[in-house]
Parts: structure tokens; sequence; C-alpha cells
């Protein structure tokens, strides 16, 4: 039986493995997570969580779980915003539109590695350029994809998804556990 690893510093993703039962430790490593404007957005997000799984050395018997979540509208890629003006500008382009959230993880061992991708849409209420000012100064846009988080007070941005909600959160949880299973790994009430 291995041991897991979350290969993330994302309080979601651990708060989401953690919600399912897993017994794990973290790891993290230090990578560039830029966006390469030459890739699709399914090149990118796929790159991103197998550059964190490569970065991070495992000992026997561990399995680690890398993952990266980006939002895309309209083919484009949006990151993490690098400030409040740039929460901004994301969150009044998604204002009142369609966008679709994409995770992808990486789960290996020393032996073998498992990818998968999951994508979600997202529909946006219309808001005024005031309301989208208020939502950025209570700050919850840092560290988040698209520049909100729909487990907090980004949920008021939200009309509606078609898809796996933890996907949006950042970790497709039902598709980890099943892949996570090829691995030995299972929650501990099972």
């Amino acid at each position: 039986m291995g041991t897991l690893v979350l290969g993330s510093g994302s309080p979601r993703r651990y708060d989401l493995l953690n919600m399912a039962g897993f017994a794990f430790t973290t790891r993290t490593a230090a990578i560039d997570e830029y966006v390469n404007p030459d890739e699709q957005p399914q090149q990118t997000v796929c790159r991103l969580a197998d550059e964190k799984s490569d970065a991070i050395p495992l000992n026997e018997h561990e399995v680690l779980l890398t993952a990266d979540t980006l939002v895309v509208y309209e083919g484009h890629a949006l990151g993490k915003p690098k400030d409040r003006h740039d929460a901004f500008a994301m969150i009044e382009k998604l204002n009142g539109q369609t966008h679709t959230v994409m995770t992808a993880v990486t789960i290996r061992d020393n032996w073998e590695k498992h990818q998968l991708m999951v994508t979600t849409e997202v529909d946006f209420h219309s808001f005024s350029k005031t309301d989208i000012h208020r939502y950025i100064e209570r700050g919850d846009y840092q560290d988040k994809a698209g520049g909100y988080g729909i487990q907090s007070l980004g949920a008021l941005l939200v009309e509606g998804i078609r898809g796996d909600y933890y996907n949006v959160v950042g970790l497709p949880l039902s598709r980890v556990v099943l892949e996570l299973r090829a691995f030995g790994i299972h929650p501990e009430f099972e």
C-alpha cells in the first residue's frame, strides 16, 4: 500500500482530499506557471500539472497527485490575477458570460503516470462595475484562476454550472478517487 502525497500548496485541494477521507502528506514545487500564448488551454493545463509532478521527487511506495486549473474564455486561458486590476479585468470579461474551467490532474508513482482532464461550464450573472469593484475589494480573487472562487464569495457571481462543481474548486474529486484506486490509494472509509 502506497502513501499519497499532494503536490500542491492549494488549501482548496488540501481540504477536498481531506474531506474525501484520504490520509496524505504535502509537498510543493516551485515552477513557473506561465501561460504560453502559443499553446491551446488544454495543452497548458496538462503541461503545468505534469511540470509540477516532474519537479517533486518521490520515495519508494509514494503516489504523487498534482493538478492545475485554468479558466478559459473564448479560447484564451485566464490564470491567477497578478493584482486587483488584473482581477477586475478578468471578472469584467466573464461578467454575464459562459466560460470553461479546466483542471488537469497528474498521478504517478515511480513506475507509471496517469493524467486526466475535466472541464466544467460556468455561467456568470451580469453585474455592474460597482458590484465587481466591491467583490474585488473583499480580496476573494487572490490566488484563484479567473479571479474567483466558487466555494467562497465568488459563488455570488455564478448563475449556474454544467459539470463537476469540485472541478471548479480545483480538483475533480470523484474522478481523482477512481484514478487513485488504480495506484492502491483509497479513502479511509473504503
